[in-house]
């Protein structure tokens, strides 16, 4: 049983300060985070601050925003998936907070 909580202990990258790995701001995704999203979510993207973006993966390297005013068949914003260098970070912690990225 030790085993199992030894693999299961935090690591690096989890924690009350540090963003999750991938985060929405549409409820009905599943990776939506409504308590987090209430804190403030900072974000650079290939290393320029970013206000416009709706769903992030660090891990993966890519942001989705929106495209214009263009809505899908089902009303929702049409978004376009980027790739690149994300990081992330909660901005209620202020400028020293720690942030999470895919180097470390």
């Amino acid at each position: 049983m030790t085993e199992q909580n030894s693999d299961t202990s935090t690591d690096s990258k989890s924690g009350p300060d540090i963003p999750p790995d991938r985060l929405a701001i549409n409820p009905r995704s599943p990776h939506y985070g409504g308590d987090l999203l209430t804190r403030g979510i900072g974000i650079n993207f290939r290393g320029v601050r970013k206000h416009n973006i709706e769903e992030y993966s660090i891990s993966e390297g890519w942001v989705k925003v929106q495209a214009g005013k263009t809505m899908d068949r089902k009303g929702n914003p049409l978004l376009i998936k980027l790739n690149g260098e994300v990081e992330a970070w909660f901005e209620d912690l202020g400028d020293d907070a720690p942030k999470h990225s895919k180097a470390g």
